[in-house]
């Protein structure tokens, strides 16, 4: 069988290329061993379908493992109490069927196939009843059993489904008197360890988490550029393509930081989707620097579920697309604090992480998808785009981009529209004015991001990515000669990790005495062009 990138559904290792995650299996198992409750909750498309299949697996050497999804799972389920045991009951019945599980008696089987199947009263659906049903399994069954369930997202606003994680805590914690599962597993994205439950119907201020018994589960998900180049290795065996496996390794990580979905996705791009393309005939062409780059740029131009529900996040979260907006685009610190609302749901969301001590934007796919949206709502009445749009064709000589003309025509554009506004405006807004007036120019061939950790509210580098060059371009805000030398020699020694020999500077001066317009200054053999607005 010919093997490919999956980026849909479970993966299978006979079938796809994959990261090994033996070692977080064997992590995740020990929890299962130690009689652990814990929630797997990550983000979207990050893995936890298929890690969940994989670990079923392995658990079944020694566990008897129900394993079912609330997936598709309707409102109307969540409605009546009845309604919800049944469903469970089928799902259950599904499971010991499909898996064929003999450890469980069948009288189990039969019992969870009359609960689900009942339209009358004779056949008592509740969580009592399913309660002692599962302490009665648990005991006869001969070996110990887990409980996974998969897609609890949906079902964490119910409350049917608080009540019956309430039954299942209280279950545990008498475990010694009365059997019940070895282990449940709870996978989705929002993390429900703290989700409240009334303690009693009539009560409008007592509440109690029903999941606060729950482990924390610490297993780091996330590829690390060994993974990657773990998987990247099995495809050259196959292909020979002549790739460096090391290197581009450590390109799809810096682009990713690791989150499965895009790992995965810019693989399956390089193998699938530019093969047969003017520039890309052969595999070899592909996986290379250039062939990365187009991958990028094809996953930035593409519409797909995780890129989508972004979108989607903005709008549900206004709090975090007001954070991610002042992070980007104002350079502004936030101190990591996981008990900060919009912090917390951006973590859970996929899109923030802890660096360092302050909130960024777990990966560069994400920050440029980030800027795009943002961008793309000022693009209507922005006069700087329009002008830069108009004249795009001006900015590409023999097929490669002339940075120096585009901050030529940015700084002429920049002054002639904005030389009345306050500093204050300009100074919050001069990098995304300027990524306005560069998104015209490159959309369609080329790609940019911000370096992360120069982003801050005095510097903010931008790397272009145009045919397969890239340029450096660093943004600052003038804090006096002192501190414009300084950051000359910085990006000259920028450019030598880029291996580049000219770089590009724009700086937002409001001193009234500035002398504006494109300068040229050589710096250790590196040549800066710099443009005073």
């Amino acid at each position: 069988m010919v093997k490919r990138f999956n980026t849909t559904g479970i993966c299978y290792p006979e079938e796809h290329y994959m990261v090994d995650i033996t070692s977080r299996l064997d992590e995740t198992a020990k929890l299962v061993d130690r009689g652990e409750y814990f929630v797997i909750n990550r983000a979207r498309q990050y893995g936890k379908t298929t890690t969940l299949h994989l670990l079923a697996d392995r658990l079944k050497e020694h566990y008897s493992v129900l394993s079912i999804s609330f997936e598709g799972m309707s409102d109307e389920v969540y409605r009546m109490e009845k309604l919800f045991v049944q469903r469970i009951c089928g799902l259950l019945y599904n499971t010991l069927i499909g898996c064929n599980i003999v450890d469980i008696p069948e009288t189990f089987c039969k019992r969870f196939s009359e609960i689900s199947l009942s339209h009358t009263e004779d056949v008592e659906a509740n969580l009592f009843t399913l309660s002692n049903l599962i302490s009665q399994m648990c005991l006869e069954a001969s070996r110990p059993v887990v409980l996974i369930i998969d897609e609890v997202d949906q079902a964490a606003s119910q409350q049917v489904f608080l009540a019956f994680l309430g039954m299942l805590r209280d279950k545990y914690l008498n475990r010694k008197t009365h059997l019940t599962f070895q282990s449940v597993i709870l996978a989705g994205v929002y993390d429900i360890k703290n989700l409240k439950l009334k303690v009693r119907p009539d009560s409008s201020h007592q509440y109690n988490s029903p999941w606060n018994i729950a482990s924390d589960f610490t297993v780091d998900m996330s590829f690390s550029v060994s993974d990657i180049a773990g998987m990247l290795h099995a495809y050259e065996h196959d292909y020979d393509t002549g790739m460096d496996v090391l290197q581009m390794a450590e390109n799809i990580y810096n682009y990713t930081s690791g989150y499965p979905f895009l790992v995965s996705r810019l693989c399956r791009i390089m193998d699938e989707i530019l093969p047969g393309r003017k520039d890309f005939q052969e595999k070899k062409e592909i996986w290379t620097q250039t062939g990365f780059l187009a991958a990028v740029k094809e996953l930035l131009a593409e519409s797909n579920t995780l890129f989508d529900d972004m979108v989607k996040k903005m709008a549900d979260y206004p709090e975090l697309k007001q954070m991610l907006y002042a992070i980007l685009f104002r350079g502004k610190y936030f101190a990591f604090n996981r008990y900060n609302l919009p912090i917390n749901i951006g973590l859970m969301l996929g899109f923030l992480k802890d660096m360092e001590g302050s909130v960024a934007v777990s990966n560069r796919i994400f920050e440029t998808c980030l800027y795009n949206l943002f961008l793309s709502e000022d693009l209507i009445n922005s006069t700087i785009y329009d002008i830069a749009a108009s004249d795009r064709n001006l900015f590409v000589k023999n097929g490669y981009l002339d940075m120096e003309l585009v901050l030529e025509r940015f700084a002429n554009s920049f002054i002639d529209i904005y030389s009345d506004a306050e500093d204050r405006f300009l100074e919050e807004n001069g990098r995304r004015l300027f990524l306005l007036y560069l998104k015209p120019i490159i959309n369609g061939t080329g790609n940019y991001y911000i370096e992360a950790h120069t982003r801050n509210m005095r510097r903010t580098d931008v790397i272009i990515d145009y045919r397969g060059r890239q340029y450096v371009c660093e943004l600052k805000i003038w804090r006096g000669k002192e501190y414009l030398e300084r950051g000359e020699k910085q990006l000259a020694g920028y450019l030598e990790d880029y291996h580049l020999t000219t770089g590009y500077m724009v700086s937002f001066n409001f001193n009234k005495h500035k002398q504006t317009g494109i300068r040229k200054i050589e710096i250790n053999g590196k040549m800066i062009i710099e443009a005073v607005v």
